[in-house]
């Protein structure tokens, strides 16, 4: 069995895609997902997969990804953007990331943003580009880590500019989220 952190992007904000937690958890066990929690209002669930390896939970997310992502369509009439990450990989996510100090001066405004695939090559560069003078950007385990020191609201490193550098749809989580999530994944 394998521990993993399955993430929806850009749901329940600001009354847009709509998408009750209740309803989550019931479409994570349809798709064969179990011990089931969700954590806040913004798409995060923490659940237990039936796989027993690496190499069969790596094709096993991209499947649960397809499955999830089409449950919500089918239900709610939207498509919602889905990425899975099993648990070992998220604890790499937390181990030694980049921005430390930033990260325990602000963790709401340090982000770590996940990509449905691997990142496109030049990603990083794209957007170290475009961050404004306050804002860093940095690769980790396969992640973008961003700091938006002087907050996300007017930043060019926009949802778009994100999904355009890694070449397929990214998620971002702030820190807090990132290590309550870690949390509930080892809770046992």
């Amino acid at each position: 069995m394998t521990r993993v952190v399955v993430l929806l992007r850009g749901v329940n904000v600001s009354g847009h895609k709509r998408v009750p937690m209740a309803l989550l958890r019931e479409l994570a066990a349809e798709a064969g997902l179990s011990r089931i929690q969700t954590y806040i209002n913004s798409g995060n669930v923490v659940a237990t997969a039936p796989w027993k390896n690496a190499r069969v939970a790596a094709a096993g997310a991209l499947a649960l990804e397809a499955q999830i992502a089409g449950l919500l369509d089918e239900r709610l009439g939207f498509s919602v953007p889905v990425v899975v990450r099993t648990g070992d990989v998220w604890a790499r996510y937390v181990a030694a990331p980049p921005f430390a100090e930033a990260i325990a001066e602000r963790p709401a405004l340090v982000m770590l943003g996940v990509s449905q695939r691997p990142l496109a090559a030049g990603a990083l560069e794209l957007l170290r580009s475009r961050a404004g003078p306050q804002e860093r950007v940095e690769q980790h385990q396969g992640a973008l880590v961003l700091d938006y020191a002087a907050g996300s609201a007017r930043s060019k490193l926009t949802p778009t500019l994100l999904d355009r550098a890694a070449g397929s749809p990214v998620t971002t989580r702030n820190w807090r989220s990132v290590v309550k999530l870690h949390e509930l994944l080892v809770a046992d």
